[in-house]
């Protein structure tokens, strides 16, 4: 590709740059990388291509709560100056980009639908007409399809067929991963995107992107399960035999640990903050009732003198709430129907995962082996970014490697960019597809 090989053309060569950005109730991250051609070896999973990062930019997320905008003005600023930091590191300008949605009350549903063939080939047009059928039964008022996913095809009676491209039958069906939102945050959020004079390419959801970075090949086909602990939100993601089945999210997150601190012990919320970082524990010690924490109280003034907490007053509070979050990620597995395809494997990521004892209490109340997972295979990312919170950005990342079978269906001029034909991600869908 000339992009690669020199300068023939600009725009040639931006061909294979993508922009991401991470809308979360505790940071906004805006990533700017390249996808460069797999080298020889085993590629990681969802993989087809390297990514290299050549610019990032993050910055406290203002506006944001629960996933949901609450401050246009506020939220916009934040996303304007991660952009700009991002633009800036990587040396050039961008219009559009890939966001995910953790808001709007996400909701997964099944859909089937089949088309006749007549005995000939399935081509790529069938397959679009099948998934666009699919995807249309989930069309319904105030909800907006953020994803219609091909779970499996089936060609006549013969189902489990994984791309029925090029093979030959007189009836085409597909079993379709269709994921939903309520319309009013996914339009609040373009706006706010639209207004820093950037283009959505696509929304993502958010448990589908971290699903794609923290889970490794043989969790992703044997059946897993990827919880996301975010500061206002937790989502959970599970993927069986390599695909995207179900997802769902809770309005609970990290911040709320932060704010029962901040009640609880009478402190501001950035203290409350630092002493849940420095050291709270979602599991109690033997050393707890000994140990005192010094504690800055609500109002009072550096002459006055800090309050001593013994340690275990600290670590009732981070556990009641952590408990309840668990509770309630085990309570909506087993709902769903997939616990069982589960088995026993988890993955825990997100920027609330790295508090002290969480893995242990997730063991613990989810019954489960748990492990904690972070972005793997990304090269140029700062010694910051490589932690669990940069999960979802860096599963934006991989997602337009794995956009090939799904289907865009959208009403009221949402994402018109990535349904239309002319949509940059589509380009670079088919860019991947194409060049190497």
């Amino acid at each position: 590709m000339s992009w690669l090989l020199g300068d023939r053309n600009a725009a040639q060569r931006r061909s294979g740059i993508i922009t991401v950005l991470d809308v979360g109730s505790s940071k906004v991250c805006c990533i700017i990388a390249r996808l460069l051609p797999s080298e020889g070896g085993r590629a990681l999973p969802h993989r087809t291509h390297r990514i290299k990062v050549i610019g990032i930019g993050h910055q406290k997320s203002e506006g944001v709560k629960s996933g949901v905008i609450v401050d246009l003005e506020r939220a916009e600023q934040a996303v304007r100056l991660a952009v700009d930091a991002a633009e800036r590191m990587a040396g050039l300008t961008v219009d559009s980009l890939i966001v995910n949605v953790s808001a709007g009350r996400l909701k997964s549903e099944t859909a089937s639908a089949t088309i006749n063939l007549g005995g000939h080939e399935a081509a790529k047009s069938d397959v679009n007409r099948v998934l666009s059928a699919g995807a249309r039964q989930a069309l319904r008022a105030e909800r907006e399809v953020v994803h219609s996913l091909a779970v499996g095809f089936s060609l006549d009676s013969e189902r489990g067929i994984r791309d029925p491209r090029g093979m030959v039958g007189d009836t085409l069906g597909v079993d379709m991963h269709v994921v939903t939102a309520d319309s009013v945050p996914l339009r609040n959020l373009e706006l706010c995107i639209n207004r820093s004079h950037l283009s959505v390419e696509r929304m993502v959801a958010t448990p589908y992107a971290s699903g794609l970075a923290a889970l490794v090949d043989d969790e992703a086909e044997m059946g897993a399960a990827c919880i996301d602990m975010g500061g206002g939100c937790t989502t959970i993601s599970v993927f069986v035999d390599g695909k995207f089945v179900h997802a769902d999210a809770l309005p609970v997150g990290g911040n709320h640990v932060t704010m029962d601190l901040a009640r609880g012990l009478s402190t501001r919320l950035e203290d409350a903050e630092r002493l849940k970082v420095m050291h709270g524990s979602a599991l109690p010690a033997s050393a707890d009732d000994r140990d005192v924490i010094a504690i800055q109280p609500i109002g009072g003034d550096e002459s006055e003198g800090t309050l001593q907490v013994p340690r275990a007053v600290m670590t009732r509070i981070v556990r009641a709430r952590v408990e309840e979050t668990l509770e309630m990620v085990r309570d909506r597995l087993n709902r769903s129907g997939y616990g069982h395809l589960v088995g026993r494997r988890v993955v825990l990521t997100g920027g609330a995962s790295q508090l002290a004892g969480l893995p242990e209490a997730a063991r613990r109340l989810l019954g489960r082996n748990v492990r904690l997972g972070r972005p793997l295979g990304v090269k140029g990312l700062p010694e910051a970014a490589k932690g669990a919170a940069f999960a979802a950005p860096i599963g934006l990342l991989i997602y337009p490697q794995v956009a090939d079978f799904e289907s865009r269906i959208s009403k009221g001029g949402m994402f018109t960019r990535a349904t239309g034909t002319g949509g940059r991600l589509q380009r670079v869908s088919q860019w991947l597809r194409e060049s190497f």
